[in-house]
């Protein structure tokens, strides 16, 4: 039989009549849809659980979350010295900035990383927030693999604290007085290097709206380890496990 144009619309019309005939015998059909929709929406992680913001979302929602699962040994694990990062730092820096008047003229080598949503500087005494463009790349990239991973594993989002960049060799001298570990010929002085501290994290959350779950901070240590761990063994850095500042010392590569 030929499927015309009008047999096409008596048949639409029927089966329309039919299911509005089936929902009008049993309203609970319809009402049970509405309940699974919103049992499944409200399962879903939201942004009052994990803290994410709109425009940071993932698209789509976790189905399991990931095990926190850190590193065997930080030391072990990160055991990049002065040595190797220097080396580093001298093949990929800048020349030696000699003080902050001299960093300021030098912005067509350096970027400035002093605001970002996806790490916080801390207040700088001994240095200032610019970096080599492949090592600002670097610090976004762990911000933002730091983010996804604390979502995936169900983690409300907490911020990476920067808490050195670049030094100038003014800053070095006078780290120098008050501090006997801070070397002169310091990897900070190329705009390559930077030290994540990874005992204390930003929570990301609205200051007019609920706090947030508290997280310990051990648990977002294991979670940063695991991204650090990931970007040394993709080789784009090198890095320190610093006990005594209580940092991750890190030079782009």
């Amino acid at each position: 039989m030929k499927l015309t144009k009008k047999r096409y619309l008596l048949g639409f019309t029927g089966a329309v009549l039919v299911l509005a005939g089936v929902r009008a015998a049993f309203p609970q059909v319809a009402e049970s849809n509405v309940k699974v929709s919103s049992e499944v929406s409200a399962s879903a992680p939201g942004d009052a659980e994990t803290g994410v913001p709109a425009e940071m979302k993932p698209i789509g929602h976790i189905t399991k979350k990931h095990r926190i699962l850190s590193v065997p040994n930080f030391k072990a694990c990160f055991p990049d010295t002065q040595a190797v990062q220097l080396s580093a730092a001298m093949k990929y820096g800048v020349k030696r900035v000699k003080n902050r008047e001299d960093a300021e003229k030098r912005k067509n080598e350096l970027v400035y990383v002093g605001a970002n949503p996806y790490y916080h500087i801390d207040p700088l005494y001994s240095s200032i927030p610019y970096l080599v463009p492949r090592a600002a790349v670097l610090l976004q990239d762990i911000g933002q693999a730091f983010f996804d991973s604390l979502y995936v594993k169900g983690i409300p989002l907490h911020r990476p604290i920067v808490t050195s960049v670049l030094r100038s060799e003014a800053d070095v001298v006078k780290l120098r007085r008050h501090n006997g570990n801070a070397t002169e010929n310091s990897c900070h002085l190329y705009g390559t290097t930077f030290d994540i501290c990874y005992n204390r994290y930003e929570t990301v959350e609205n200051p007019n709206g609920p706090a947030r779950r508290a997280v310990r901070n051990d648990s977002l240590k294991y979670v940063l380890s695991e991204v650090l761990r990931d970007m040394r063994e993709q080789g784009r850095c090198y890095i320190k496990y610093e006990v005594k500042q209580g940092c991750f010392h890190m030079t782009v590569r």
